[in-house]
């Protein structure tokens, strides 16, 4: 079976509809313009695009967590299997079934990995026998956690930092996890290993993924669909096979042109020339 055929997601539900929206800072910061995207049920979408792209304030946007940092959504709708949620709090999106798993990790350093793990499971209202069964899932997807679990979470690596944060989204029996730049930060086999996972939870338990990434190679290896964001608007869109084949995508992102892998100041010199931007 070709990676085209085991990437294809078939035609299912839309979970997430972002349309349109805009989002400012401290009341004259523009820095999405007109965003767009969906995610449909079982999907992994890929939010893609560099550094300041907008990637973190989008998913920020969703799990409506852009009031700490004095941001709002100024235009546009969210909607979650077709409800309006942009207003409610991000404890209430977590009890409909989403959560974001921050950028840069944010474990509670002081706390076990048992402990941070099971703060995941506030929200729950179904007893302990249901949130020890949920646990003892977490460590079958991540068994270094289950051998790791009354360490001090602060004193773990930051691949298992990693492990730990999504095992604590887990553990709110979310439907769709917004997924901030799994990789950083991360040595290429730990990057691999967490992709891996994200899709095994993909595939078997049924989770959705939005996941913000910088690493498109790896991120369109695993996706299904990927939007990419230049400067706070999708410039770019389409199934994740179709996206690695196409020759911007290669140029800009992949580091790749009919002449062979371009050096970085090369791609810089190059990037005026994008066809999506002219």
């Amino acid at each position: 079976m070709s990676e085209a055929a085991t990437n294809a997601v078939p035609e299912a539900e839309t979970l997430l509809e972002v349309s349109n929206i805009e989002v400012i800072y401290d009341h004259v910061i523009l820095v999405l313009k007109g965003v767009s995207l969906s995610v449909p049920k079982g999907g992994i979408t890929a939010l893609l695009g560099g550094n300041g792209a907008g990637k973190t304030t989008t998913l920020k946007a969703i799990s409506n967590l852009l009031g700490a940092e004095r941001g709002e959504v100024t235009k546009g709708s969210i909607t979650y299997r077709g409800e309006r949620v942009q207003d409610l709090d991000p404890a209430a999106l977590v009890r409909k079934g989403v959560i974001q798993v921050m950028e840069g990790r944010h474990c509670f350093e002081h706390l076990t990995v048992e402990e941070n793990l099971l703060t995941g499971a506030y929200t729950r209202r179904d007893g302990r026998a249901e949130i020890e069964r949920d646990l003892e899932l977490v460590y079958t997807y991540f068994p270094r956690l289950k051998e790791r679990r009354r360490s001090q979470a602060g004193y773990t690596s930051g691949g298992e930092q990693q492990m730990t944060a999504i095992g604590r989204a887990l553990m709110s029996r979310p439907e769709m996890i917004l997924l901030d730049e799994p990789s950083m930060g991360l040595a290429p086999q730990l990057v691999e290993d967490i992709f891996e996972r994200v899709r095994s939870l993909n595939e078997q338990e049924g989770v959705s993924f939005l996941l913000a990434e910088q690493n498109t190679n790896v991120a369109l290896r695993f996706a299904h669909y990927g939007y990419i964001l230049e400067s706070g608007r999708i410039v770019m869109d389409g199934d994740a096979e179709r996206l690695r084949e196409n020759d911007d995508v290669k140029e800009f992102y992949l580091g790749v042109s009919d002449e062979g892998r371009r050096s970085f100041r090369d791609v810089r010199s190059y990037r005026r020339r994008k066809r999506w931007l002219s």
